[in-house]
């Protein structure tokens, strides 16, 4: 993994999912074959395979310390194009950093991780007075979740995560996004963890060819998306979980 600490212009940034998004990395470790933010490479001038690099924003905390004193109070989502949790971040410490700013100015938030790691951070999100935690998580199988995240937690360390964060008093979600192979599993392993679940298909062709090689060609179709949220909608129906779908 290449490493390089680098200074950032902003950190506080417009989102279309939250009025913000503060993103401590450029490059994730985990290595989903499907990650959408390889787009970043077009604009970073990376050459580097994808999940072979990250890039730490050392200044960040920095930043948001004088960015947030000029922005109109809104919601931060951590994080649109990495990983807040992932490895790098139990030695830099930038999502905390940022987090502990945050806090002091009450401003709400939304974290996305894949990363058990979030656990490290459960005083400091218990002191906000607005936030939501959640975990990605694409499929009850573990043989499929190798396939298309091979360097990523386990679903169980997930599954655990998102049980520690919800019984200590987190308002907590689950992204199953994108929907692949043995998600209709998930409501069930789900049930009594989460306080809503939002739903997404496979909107980009990265891991194209990963669904080829592996014989999954039938999950990359209409038909397959449309059968498994219908499947997984019932599913949590019957376990009344709060549901949302986004395709």
């Amino acid at each position: 993994m290449i490493i390089r600490e680098v200074y950032a212009k902003t950190i506080l940034s417009k989102s279309k999912v939250a009025d913000y998004t503060i993103n401590p990395y450029i490059g994730c470790e985990h290595g989903c074959t499907y990650c959408y933010a390889r787009f970043m490479k077009r604009f970073t001038g990376h050459r580097e395979q994808w999940s072979t690099f990250v890039d730490v924003k050392t200044n960040a905390a920095t930043l948001l310390n004088h960015e947030i004193k000029k922005k109109h109070n809104g919601r931060v989502w951590m994080s649109g194009v990495c990983d807040p949790y992932q490895p790098i971040e139990k030695r830099y410490q930038i999502t905390r950093k940022c987090l502990e700013i945050l806090s002091k100015q009450n401003w709400p938030v939304t974290i996305q991780t894949k990363s058990p790691l979030v656990l490290r951070d459960l005083d400091l999100l218990m002191k906000f007075k607005e936030i939501e935690a959640g975990v990605t998580i694409t499929t009850a199988d573990q043989n499929i979740r190798k396939i298309f995240e091979p360097n990523s937690p386990t679903i169980c360390e997930r599954i655990d995560t998102l049980e520690k964060l919800h019984s200590s008093g987190l308002k907590t979600y689950v992204m199953i996004a994108p929907l692949l192979p043995g998600a209709e599993e998930l409501a069930t392993l789900l049930s009594d963890k989460v306080d809503r679940v939002l739903i997404d298909r496979m909107n980009y062709h990265y891991a194209d060819w990963v669904y080829k090689k592996h014989g999954l060609e039938y999950a990359m179709t209409d038909k397959f998306f449309r059968e498994k949220k219908e499947e997984l909608a019932r599913a949590l129906e019957r376990k009344d979980m709060p549901y949302q779908i986004l395709f």
